[in-house]
């Protein structure tokens, strides 16, 4: 692409990319560290409810904007019995949990769980244990929570205190049993009939149900491609969906490859696309699969693999990442990657929610607060609801060692139609320079600027902390104008930007 003093894009109604599912505004709590105890569940803490959920927590989670939270894993659900979660919480037993090499008490469970997703006013996306267990324990689980009454499992839910069913419609057949780190790894063909079988059966009891098939841990498996190919051959026809996962983290000090994350995520998306509509050629089948994102984000797995092994405590201090604002733009430009493709991923679930990689901390009896990665996607959820349009840059470009040429401009629009209000979303990889933006608009009836909010530091390590929790937070862009049916601004140095217009 030819070098330009600025970046550049058009946006048109008429060149539209889909219609953003809410659910790309997923989280995701797993049995994993402190997520669940003393992140969402502290019974002894002065905000805590009588169910023993932090109220402040929960006002976070309603501020962050999550649709959908996907639940108890992650590894974890590959040696969980989902009877252990159910019941008086007194009888309930304590396990030894193997992916995290920690003791489970088993206090919060499946009740526990929808009590909170309610609360917080989401979906449930409850994962299934296809690691160590088959398609009998998923039935149960299925009638457990979901049928009305009149057998066994439905009234021993009733006879638990919870007599209206859980509405459970979205569901996951397993998770990573590509990977040899999971409990019950398999490989492709025998996951994929086990899937199928699982997913027939549970169609038998409510052909309705939403069902999410493993695909590939992340693009680098050895395995990738193929595995989805074999799985999605023998359950095309069964599920709704197959998973990506994806996590990013800045190695051996080069910035500029990992502000460009997004690269791979796109890449990984498109990839999985194509497979996914190759098999459903081979098949002659007009079906398209869609894709469930239920893992992303940054994650330094480098230091959590260089720690020392866990000896079975209770919800120890695990993987709790302090992000910095540089963590936040590429979170941000991962949330644009999301975007652009929302006319197939149609699931999303940011891993994790609370503590563990997450975008609200907690301390055990105090506080709570936002890492800096909390506000792009609060203001993406917010704002990132409508029509996503077609945005093809021209941009400045620069080399990266581990992804080639990339342009430093990374961006997409959102037009709600009822409104007709249209936010830009652009994050400028640039660590030293602004970049100048030029947003040609067509047909779109828009007369003025909004917003426009920049999360951006001097300091690019400059960090929230339970010291200084607001020491990262979105400020006013500078300079912003809209005028012959253009939008014109700057985009500061490394920025996380959200343009409204209306």
């Amino acid at each position: 692409m030819p070098q330009t003093a600025s970046a550049r894009f058009t946006l048109d109604p008429a060149f539209a990319v889909g219609d953003v599912n809410p659910r790309l505004f997923g989280s995701f709590v797993e049995h994993l560290g402190r997520c669940v105890y003393t992140g969402i569940h502290e019974p002894d803490h002065p905000a805590a409810d009588d169910a023993g959920l932090r109220t402040d927590v929960l006002a976070l989670i309603r501020e962050l904007g999550v649709t959908v939270i996907r639940y108890p894993g992650g590894n974890f659900v590959s040696g969980y019995k989902w009877e252990d979660g159910v019941g008086p919480v007194e009888e309930r037993p304590r396990r030894l949990d193997l992916a995290w090499r920690s003791t489970e008490t088993n206090r919060f469970g499946l009740s526990e769980y929808i009590d909170f997703v309610r609360k917080v006013g989401g979906e449930p996306m409850m994962a299934l244990n296809l690691g160590t267990r088959g398609v009998a324990e998923a039935l149960e689980l299925q009638e457990y929570a979901n049928h009305p009454s009149g057998t066994a499992l439905a009234d021993l839910r009733i006879g638990h205190g919870d007599k209206d069913p859980y509405g459970i419609r979205l569901w996951c057949l397993g998770n990573e049993m590509d990977g040899p780190w999971q409990t019950g790894h398999k490989t492709a063909e025998e996951y994929g009939r086990l899937a199928a079988e699982t997913a027939r059966a549970m169609r038998q009891i409510d052909p309705d149900v939403e069902l999410v098939a493993c695909g590939s841990s992340h693009q680098a498996m050895p395995t990738f491609a193929a595995w989805e190919a074999t799985v999605l051959r023998e359950t095309y026809d069964l599920v709704d969906h197959i998973s990506l996962h994806a996590y990013y983290e800045e190695r051996d000090g080069d910035r500029d490859s990992f502000l460009a994350s997004a690269v791979d995520m796109e890449s990984f998306i498109e990839n999985v696309v194509a497979t996914c509509d190759h098999i459903g050629a081979r098949l002659k089948s007009r079906k398209k699969i869609n894709l469930s994102f239920d893992e992303w984000n940054v994650w330094y797995q480098t230091h959590y693999q260089n720690a020392e092994p866990l000896n079975w405590e209770e919800a120890p201090r695990l993987l709790e990442d302090n992000y910095s604002v540089t963590d936040a733009v590429v979170f941000g430009s991962l949330l644009i990657a999301l975007l652009r493709h929302a006319d197939r991923v149609t699931v999303a679930c940011l891993a994790q929610l609370v503590n563990v990689i997450a975008p609200i901390m907690t301390e055990p009896g105090g506080p709570a607060w936002r890492q800096t990665t909390f506000y792009p996607f609060a203001q993406a959820s917010a704002h990132g609801r409508g029509r996503v349009l077609q945005v093809n840059v021209d941009s400045p470009t620069h080399e990266t060692a581990t992804y080639g040429e990339v342009p430093l401009l990374h961006a997409t629009a959102v037009l709600d139609e009822p409104t007709g209000e249209v936010t830009v979303f652009a994050v400028n990889r640039d660590q030293h320079r602004p970049l100048p933006l030029e947003v040609v608009l067509h047909a779109l009836p828009v007369t003025r600027v909004v917003e426009h909010t920049v999360l951006a530091d001097a300091d690019p390590e400059a960090r929230n902390t339970l010291a200084e929790p607001e020491r990262v937070t979105p400020h006013p862009g500078e300079g912003t104008a809209l005028a012959d049916g253009a939008l014109r601004a700057t985009l500061e140095p490394m920025s996380w930007n959200v343009i409204r217009l209306a």
